[in-house]
């Protein structure tokens, strides 16, 4: 790492932590094109302290993505592969039983990293599913009745396929919620596609981001200043009830059956506290709110049945919100 940026993480100074975040776009551009609303959530769910839901296609290099966005902050990454006979303990670890001494001593899993990638997590049934829940709510594991801290940062990416069903397990209402964010990643436009193939007739390796000129621009004591900046980000009274009467609207809605928890309020306005940072306010605006409604409140509401048939989508019903809120002045 750059020591430059690595002593301005540490000495605290906000400014110059937004300038090494700022400058992951560009360095992650290097292995992945045309994606920087993804890479701008999953930062925003770094400094929320979150976790983001991966929506798309295969092949749009949404494991590419968290794998760059890993090397370009210096953290470590481990990635898991969701299928229907993965166990529980495949995710956490477990206790494994030493001939040599005669004792238990615990394995850690794969969650016991910065980054983890659940990939294609609605591959695995529900039991499995939940084994991520305490991780991603608590930052722990406990096994055997010992609890066991994570690192710090941690965050997880999860993907999953959104025209593939046979074979899947939905996600249950409960664990959506714990998702910060649902980023959907979509296929790339004619130019980026372009770019994508130039770049691999030119000898781009994705299994080496080193070749491709990804280096860290900023690190954990990066994230920890900017977190400490976020949270004194200011928040009117006017924006804090417009975060609530968009949620409660949505509970009102005649197209949803599930509207948007107190838990969602919260994370929006903490999801556009983040925004308004790092765009460079100290305080939040109604457009900041607006930019992350969609990716905080998505996976957060349940269409009804006759509503989907009409090609209804959450997207729609929360943008048909949005245009119909009051805007604080």
């Amino acid at each position: 790492m750059d020591p430059t940026t690595d002593n301005a993480g540490r000495s605290g100074d906000p400014g110059a932590a937004r300038a090494s975040l700022e400058a992951l776009r560009a360095e992650i551009a290097k292995a992945v094109v045309g994606q920087d609303p993804a890479v701008t959530g999953l930062v925003v769910a770094l400094l929320c302290r979150g976790h983001v839901l991966l929506e798309g296609v295969p092949g749009v290099a949404k494991t590419l993505l968290v794998r760059a966005l890993a090397s370009a902050l210096e953290l470590d990454t481990k990635r898991v592969q969701f299928t229907p006979d993965l166990m529980p303990s495949d995710v956490t670890g477990s206790l494994v039983y030493d001939t040599r001494t005669a004792q238990f001593s615990f394995q850690p899993g794969p969650v016991f990293t910065n980054l983890l990638l659940a990939d294609e997590i609605n591959r695995t049934p529900p039991k499995t599913q939940s084994s991520l829940l305490e991780a991603m709510e608590e930052r722990q594991v406990t096994v055997d009745g010992t609890p066991r801290p994570l690192p710090e940062p941690f965050l997880v990416a999860a993907t999953q396929n959104p025209v593939e069903y046979e074979g899947t397990y939905p996600l249950p209402e409960a664990q959506l919620d714990r998702f910060l964010l649902k980023l959907t990643i979509p296929l790339p436009s004619r130019q980026d596609e372009i770019d994508v193939l130039t770049r691999h007739a030119s000898g781009f390796n994705p299994r080496d981001l080193r070749a491709a000129g990804v280096r860290p621009v900023a690190g954990p004591a990066d994230l920890e200043a900017a977190r400490a900046a976020v949270a004194t980000t200011a928040v009117s009274p006017e924006i804090t009830a417009y975060v609530v009467d968009i949620c409660r609207a949505t509970r009102e809605s005649p197209s949803l059956t599930l509207g948007v928890s107190p838990r969602g309020a919260t994370a929006l306005l903490a999801t556009s506290r983040a925004w308004a940072w790092l765009t460079g306010r100290d305080y939040v605006i109604p457009d900041d709110v607006k930019a992350l409604a969609l990716p905080t409140l998505r996976h957060r509401v349940q269409l009804r049945p006759e509503a989907e048939m009409e090609g209804v989508t959450a997207d729609s019903v929360i943008n048909a919100i949005l245009a119909h809120v009051p805007v604080p002045r």
